[in-house]
């Protein structure tokens, strides 16, 4: 178990790619991690908090100042980021890379997020023309300068029928990235 005790954010976002976060759930806590996932509005339209309960035998988080259990802190974007041994967005939307770019902090993801000082990858998945866009090419360089990698996207058929750039990642290449990461960490 590679990840055995790591502490890993799994940060949702609303896009039809949702289905391989399930995946990607599952084989981090194969590999021993300690998966806390966060879904946002838009990932809980493609997903429920319970999907990820059952995969990762742990809360799932979804909104600002929600205590887990009764003696448990009202801020769990600041406590879960200081904890994390490492943060995944999976899959990243331009809007949320959009917010993480600009320091917007709307939802708990984006609260979370400046507050954590792990190593954070990035997934990104949308259509290939909100890729190519230059706003979203801009905020993936802004993330760069933050330290996030940037894994993906592939290109393929993407769900709206379009070809290009856009696809998430395979879950078993983002498990591996994360491995490697940490090891050498």
């Amino acid at each position: 178990m590679r990840l055995a005790q790591k502490k890993i954010i799994l940060g949702v976002t609303g896009g039809i790619a949702v289905y391989k976060a399930c995946d990607l759930a599952s084989r981090l806590v194969k590999e021993g991690a300690h998966v806390t996932a966060v879904l946002t509005r838009g990932a809980r339209r493609f997903v429920t908090p319970y999907t990820f309960e059952a995969l990762t035998g742990r809360p799932c988080l979804t909104t600002n100042f929600k205590r887990l259990t009764p003696n448990a802190t009202a801020y769990p974007h600041i406590d879960f980021a200081t904890s994390a041994d490492a943060v995944i967005i999976a899959p990243a939307t331009a809007s949320t890379m959009a917010k993480l770019a600009h320091g917007m902090s709307s939802d708990l993801l984006s609260a979370l997020m400046l507050s954590v000082r792990c190593p954070i990858f990035t997934c990104p998945a949308m259509n290939v023309l909100m890729w190519e866009h230059p706003a979203t090419q801009a905020n993936v360089s802004t993330l760069k300068s933050y330290g996030h990698t940037i894994l993906g996207p592939e290109c393929g058929t993407l769900a709206c029928g379009m070809t290009g750039a856009g696809r998430m990642i395979e879950p078993a290449q983002i498990v591996e990235a994360v491995c490697a990461k940490l090891k050498s960490a």
